[in-house]
C-alpha cells in the first residue's frame, strides 16, 4: 500500500494499448494507484519483486511466456499478492485452472467498464475487510468469515431494493458483526446501544434477521421481572 492507502495495482499487459485503457480504468475507480505495466515475464518478476504490488491485472498471451506460468510460480512462492486474469482465452481448462490455483476474478477481453469496476469495486471491499480483521482480530468467527467470502447469501450484498422497507444493509451488517462478537445471547436493548440507535429499531432488524432464519431468539430469565427476549448468530 503507497502513503494515501490506495491499492497497488500492477498491470501485466504486452500490448501497451490496452494497458493503457486499463490504466484510465483504473484511474476511475477509486482506491487504486497503478504502479507499474510490465510487458514481459521478466519485467513482471522485476516488479513483483521489487514494488510488492497488492494486485497484479494478468494476461495469458505472451510473446515469451504464459501468463498462466506467471500464476503458478507466484502461487509456489506463496506471495501474498491477489491476482485479476484479465485475457481473450476462453478456453474451458485455463480458466478451470486460474479459479482453481485462486484468481481473485477473471475477465475476458474486450473488456467492459462496467465489467471492469464490478471486479475492482469488489476486490476493494474483500481487501480492506481483510486488513480491518487482520489489525482486530487474533482469531475469528464464522460470520466474520463469511462477510470475507460474500457467503451471508442476500444479506451482505443485497442491495436496498432488495430488503424490506425500513431495511438498511449497512444497519443490518453492523447487528450480524455485534451478535457475531458477542459470547452469549444479546437483548435488542443491548444490541442498540452498540450500533447507535433505538431499541424499536434495534429490535426490528433482529426480528428481520430471525425471520431470515439468519439468527435465533430464546427466553432469558433473570431473577426478577419479565422474561427478556434474546438473540444469537443461528449456528452454521
Amino acid at each position: 500500500m503507497d502513503t494515501q492507502n490506495n491499492i497497488e495495482v500492477l498491470i501485466v499487459e504486452d500490448d501497451l494499448r490496452v494497458a493503457e485503457i486499463q490504466t484510465k480504468f483504473i484511474e476511475q475507480v477509486g482506491g487504486f494507484t497503478t504502479v507499474g505495466i510490465a510487458a514481459s515475464y521478466e519485467e513482471a518478476k522485476s516488479y513483483i519483486d521489487i514494488m510488492e504490488p497488492d494486485l497484479v491485472l494478468l494476461d495469458v498471451y505472451f510473446p515469451d511466456m504464459d501468463g498462466m506460468d506467471l500464476l503458478r510460480e507466484l502461487k509456489q512462492r506463496k506471495k501474498k499478492i491477489d491476482i485479476i486474469m484479465i485475457t481473450a482465452t476462453k478456453e474451458f481448462d485455463r480458466v478451470q485452472e486460474a479459479v482453481t490455483i485462486g484468481v481473485f476474478d477473471f475477465i475476458i477481453k474486450p473488456v467492459i467498464f462496467e465489467r471492469f469496476k464490478q471486479a475492482l469495486v469488489r476486490y476493494r471491499d474483500y481487501y480492506f475487510q481483510l486488513h480491518n480483521l487482520g489489525r482486530q482480530y487474533s482469531s475469528v468467527t464464522q460470520h466474520q468469515v463469511d462477510m470475507l467470502l460474500r457467503k451471508e447469501a442476500g444479506i451482505l450484498v443485497a442491495e436496498k431494493t432488495h430488503l424490506p422497507k425500513g431495511i438498511d444493509p449497512l444497519t443490518l451488517e453492523k447487528v450480524l458483526d455485534v451478535l457475531a462478537k458477542a459470547d452469549s445471547g444479546l437483548t435488542a436493548e443491548l444490541v442498540a446501544v452498540e450500533i447507535g440507535v433505538s431499541r424499536t429499531t434495534g429490535r426490528r432488524y433482529l426480528e428481520y434477521l430471525v425471520s431470515e432464519e439468519k439468527v435465533d431468539a430464546d427466553l432469558s430469565y433473570g431473577t426478577v421481572g419479565r422474561p427478556e427476549r434474546v438473540y444469537l448468530v443461528k449456528e452454521k
